[in-house]
C-alpha cells in the first residue's frame, strides 16, 4: 500500500534550490519567520556530497527548520522523514527529525511527540542520515504517534547544542512506508514466511507451528498451495485458508479460535472429509463443546463411521452438532448388506445367539430377522472366536437352531462402533436421505442422546436406530420424520422412524409422516407427548398399522396430547423370551390421555388401541384411557379397542385397575367406558334382574365388580306396592361373563342405575 501511488498524495517538500521562503525557522505555520534573506542560511549549489544543499549557522539552542507546506497524514498511512546532514565548522551539534502536527482548522494537536531521536555529529565532513517515522498508530518503530486528530504536518528537523556551529542539510525526503507495517496492520502471519513449501509432499508441520507461535493474536494465513502435515496440530490462533491441507486420518487438526465447519471445508477442500476432521477435533479437544455447521449443506458420499473417525471407544463429555444439512449422494456405498447364517437360541442364554456361522461377516448394528424374533431386534455385539452374537432384545419364540437374516442398513452418522456414548446432541440439522440412506444409529450403550429440531427427509430404512441401550434417557424433540414411502400402501411400507430399547425416553412435539411405524419402544418410563404421526394412504378401507408399538408389559409409559392419525397404539410383549404370564406385573402402567385419534376410510374392524399378548395368562394390571377424542371419517368402526389374539387372549378374570372414562366418540358404534354407569329398566316383575355390560366394557370384558346399585324411582311388586328391600348382586354371569344379576327378595320391577366394572380396582 502506497498513498503516493494509490491516492496521488503529494508528500515530498520542494528542494532547497527552489526557494528558501517556504522553509521556516519556527514551526512552519502561516506567518512564521522564513529563511528567505536570512543571514544565517544560504543555498550552496555545488556541495561535494549533496550537490545543492542548505547551509545553516546555528544561532539558537534549538535551530528549527520546517517546511511551511502541509504534508498530509492519511488514515492508515505511515510516513518516514529522513535527511542527510554534515558538520562544517564550529561546535558539533546533534540533529533530529521534527514536525509540527496540525488538526482541524489549522489547530495545533497538543500532547503528542513532535521530535524523533537525536543523532550527534561527531566529525566534520562526515555525512550522517537522520530519520523518524510519523503515523497515527502506536506501532513498534513509529517515533511520532499522533493519533487520528492530526491531519497534516509541517515537517523538518532540529539542530541541537551550542550555537555557532555550521551544518549543511541535503534535501529532505518524505516517503510512504506503510508497507513496512502492512504485516502488522493486517494482523496476519503467512505460513510460507516460516518455511512452508505447499507442494503436498514436504512435511510443513514445523512451519505451521512456527507461524502459529509467532501470530500472537494475529491471523495465520495458509496461502495458496497444498500442505502436507505429518502429525497432529492445534492452532492457538485464528486461521484463514487460501490453500488446503492434508494429513493422515489418525492425526487431529484442531482449530481453537475459528472452530466451525466452513473453516474445515476451506482447510481440506472436501466437505465430507472436512466434517470428519472437524468431528475428530470435537471429540479430541476440550476447547469446544459444539460443532457449528454454520448453515452449510455438505454432500455425503458414504456412511460416516464415527468410531473410525474419532478413534475412541467411549466418550461421556457433552458434545453437540448443530445448524447444517447432510445431503446424501446416491451410490453403492448406501446399499443394505444382507447376510444369512444359521444360529442357535436358548432362553437360558437370554440375549445370545450361539454357534453363528459366518459370524465374522455379520456387522454390529444389523437388524435380525427370523422365526420368533420380534420387531427391531439388532446385533448389539459379537464374539467372533466364540461364534456368539448379543442381541438388543430377546426373541419370543426362537428356541432351537434356525437360519437368520441380518440386514445392515447404512446410516449417515454411525456410532455403532463405539462401546458407549453419553450426552451427545444434534440440533437444527437436516438429514436429506433421499431414499438412499438411513439417519443415525446409536452406540450400543449410552445416556441422554438428544436430537432436537432436526429433519429426517426420505429415510430408506430408518430415521434413528438404537442397536442396544445407547438410547437410555434419549430425547427426540420437535423433529420432522418425512417418509420416502408416501405413495406406498401402509401395509407395504418398510421404513420406521425410530426405535428405542432403553428406559426414560422422551418423544415430544415431533411430526412423522407415512412410515410403517413411528416408534417401537422396548424400554419403560417413556413420555410421548405432543406428536403428530399419520400413516394413512389413498386405499379405500385400507389396512392401518401401529404408529407406536410398546413391546414391554410393565411399560410405565404415558402417551399424552398427541395427534394419532390413521394408525393405532399397539401394546405387546414380543421381546419377552417367556411370553406367557409368569408372576410378572403383566400389562400394566400405561397412560393414554388427551390425544386426538383420527382415521379415514378404514375397515369396520379397525381399532385405535390394540393389546397383543404373545403368550397365555396375561391380563391388564393398570391402564388409564381418559380424555381422548376418537373419530372416524368416511364410515364407522365397531369399537376403539380390541385384543389381537394371534398368539393368545387376555385373562379377563384377573383384570385390575382399568380406568376408561371421559372420552369422546364420533362415528364409532360402541363408546367404551369403565366403570360403566348403566340404567336398567325391568318392565316385568322378577326376583333376578339380568343386567349386561356388553358391549361397552373395554375389550368386551367381564363384569367383575359392581360399585353401586341405585333405584331410580320406586321399586314395586306385583301388587304395585313399593319395596324398600336391599338387593344383592352376582357378577361374571352369562355365557360370556359380561352380565350381572341383581337379586331381590321377591319379584319386583322398576328402574335402577348400576355402576359396574370389568376389573377390580386397587
Amino acid at each position: 500500500m502506497n498513498k503516493v501511488i494509490t491516492d496521488g498524495a503529494l508528500l515530498m517538500p520542494p528542494k532547497f534550490t527552489a526557494a528558501l521562503d517556504v522553509w521556516s525557522s519556527q514551526d512552519g505555520t502561516p506567518g512564521s519567520d522564513t529563511y528567505a534573506n536570512s543571514t544565517n542560511a544560504a543555498f550552496v549549489p555545488a556541495d561535494s556530497d549533496f550537490g545543492g544543499c542548505l547551509e545553516l549557522v546555528k544561532t539558537a539552542p534549538v535551530q528549527k527548520l520546517r517546511y511551511m507546506g502541509e504534508t498530509p497524514l492519511l488514515p492508515e498511512c505511515y510516513l518516514q522523514v529522513r535527511a542527510k546532514v554534515k558538520a562544517i565548522s564550529g561546535p558539533l551539534p546533534s540533529v533530529r527529525i521534527a514536525a509540527w502536527p496540525g488538526g482541524l482548522a489549522g489547530a495545533h494537536v497538543a500532547g503528542v511527540t513532535e521530535q524523533g531521536p537525536a543523532t550527534p555529529l561527531t566529525a566534520y565532513g562526515e555525512v550522517v542520515e537522520v530519520k523518524a517515522i510519523i503515523g497515527a498508530g502506536n506501532r513498534s518503530g513509529v517515533d511520532m504517534v499522533w493519533g487520528a486528530n492530526a491531519l497534516y504536518a509541517h515537517i523538518g528537523l532540529d539542530i541541537l547544542g551550542t550555537t555557532g556551529g555550521v551544518v549543511r542539510v541535503d534535501d529532505i525526503i518524505v516517503e510512504d512506508i506503510t508497507s513496512a507495517f502492512l504485516h502488522d496492520m493486517l494482523a496476519t502471519v503467512d505460513v510460507r514466511d516460516y518455511g512452508a513449501i505447499g507442494d503436498g509432499v514436504t512435511d510443513d508441520l514445523a512451519a505451521f507451528e512456527a507461524a502459529d507461535a509467532a501470530a500472537n493474536g494475529r491471523t495465520v494465513i495458509v496461502s495458496k498451495g497444498h500442505y502436507f502435515l505429518g502429525d497432529d496440530i492445534t492452532f492457538e490462533s485464528r486461521v484463514r485458508f487460501e490453500g488446503t491441507v492434508t494429513l493422515a486420518d489418525e492425526h487431529v487438526f484442531a482449530l481453537t479460535k475459528n472452530y466451525d465447519l466452513p473453516a474445515y471445508i476451506d482447510a481440506f477442500g472436501d466437505e465430507e472429509l472436512a466434517f470428519k476432521k472437524a468431528l475428530q477435533a470435537l471429540f479430541d479437544s476440550s476447547d469446544h463443546e459444539s460443532l457449528d455447521m454454520d448453515g452449510r449443506r455438505i454432500r455425503i458420499e458414504s456412511p460416516i463411521d464415527v468410531h473410525a473417525v474419532i478413534g475412541r471407544d467411549r466418550y461421556s463429555t457433552r458434545r453437540h452438532i448443530h445448524n447444517g444439512q447432510f445431503d446424501v449422494a446416491p451410490g453403492p456405498a448406501w446399499d443394505t448388506e444382507i447376510f444369512t447364517a444359521q444360529g442357535t437360541y436358548s432362553s437360558a442364554n437370554g440375549f445370545k445367539l450361539t454357534g453363528v456361522a459366518n459370524i465374522a461377516s455379520i456387522p454390529v448394528g444389523a437388524l435380525v430377522e427370523g422365526n420368533g424374533v420380534g420387531r427391531e431386534v439388532y446385533v448389539r455385539s459379537k464374539n467372533v472366536a466364540a461364534q456368539e452374537i448379543t442381541l438388543s432384545q430377546k426373541p419370543y419364540d426362537a428356541e432351537g437352531t434356525q437360519n437368520y437374516t441380518f440386514r445392515r442398513f447404512k446410516y449417515v452418522l454411525d456410532f455403532s462402533g463405539m462401546e458407549d456414548l453419553d450426552r451427545f446432541s444434534i440440533k437444527d440439522v437436516e438429514f436429506r436421505l433421499q431414499g438412499e440412506a438411513s439417519g443415525i444409529i446409536l452406540a450400543p450403550t449410552g445416556l441422554i442422546f438428544s436430537v432436537e429440531n432436526c429433519f429426517f427427509t426420505g429415510p430408506k430404512d430408518r430415521g434413528i436406530t438404537s442397536p442396544g441401550e445407547g438410547c437410555q434417557g434419549m430425547l427426540v424433540d420437535r423433529c420432522q420424520f418425512l417418509s420416502d414411502e408416501n405413495a406406498v400402501p401402509a401395509q407395504d411400507r418398510t421404513s420406521i422412524a425410530m426405535n428405542a430399547n432403553g428406559n426414560d425416553i422422551k418423544l415430544r412435539n415431533n411430526r412423522v409422516v407415512r412410515f410403517r411405524h413411528f416408534a417401537i419402544i422396548a424400554g419403560s418410563g417413556s413420555i410421548i407427548t405432543g406428536n403428530h404421526f399419520f400413516q394413512g394412504d389413498g386405499v379405500s378401507n385400507g389396512l392401518r398399522l401401529a404408529g407406536i408399538v410398546i413391546t414391554g408389559t410393565n411399560c410405565r409409559a404415558t402417551i399424552d396430547g398427541n395427534y394419532i392419525d390413521n394408525c393405532f397404539i399397539e401394546w405387546a410383549n414380543e421381546h419377552d423370551d417367556a411370553p406367557e404370564f409368569n408372576s410378572e406385573f403383566s400389562f400394566s402402567q400405561l397412560n393414554i390421555s388427551n390425544n386426538i385419534f383420527l382415521a379415514s376410510h378404514v375397515a369396520p374392524w379397525f381399532s385405535y388401541i390394540i393389546i397383543k399378548p404373545h403368550g397365555t395368562g396375561h391380563f391388564i394390571n393398570g391402564l388409564n384411557v381418559q380424555g381422548n377424542f376418537f373419530r372416524i371419517i368416511g364410515g364407522t368402526i365397531e369399537r376403539v379397542e380390541r385384543i389381537d389374539t394371534s398368539f393368545a387372549d387376555l385373562n379377563f378374570g384377573r383384570m385390575r385397575n382399568v380406568n376408561w372414562r371421559e372420552n369422546m366418540y364420533n362415528s364409532i358404534d360402541v363408546a367404551t367406558v369403565n366403570p360403566l354407569v348403566y340404567t336398567h329398566t325391568q318392565t316385568s316383575e322378577s326376583d333376578t334382574w339380568v343386567v349386561s355390560g356388553s358391549p361397552q366394557l373395554p375389550f368386551g370384558g367381564w363384569v367383575r365388580k359392581v360399585e353401586s346399585v341405585v333405584a331410580e324411582g320406586p321399586i314395586r311388586n306385583a301388587a304395585n306396592v313399593k319395596r324398600f328391600d336391599m338387593p344383592y348382586v352376582e357378577v361374571s354371569k352369562g355365557p360370556n361373563n359380561d352380565e350381572l344379576y341383581v337379586n331381590w327378595d321377591q319379584p319386583v320391577k322398576g328402574d335402577i342405575v348400576v355402576s359396574m366394572r370389568m376389573d377390580t380396582p386397587l
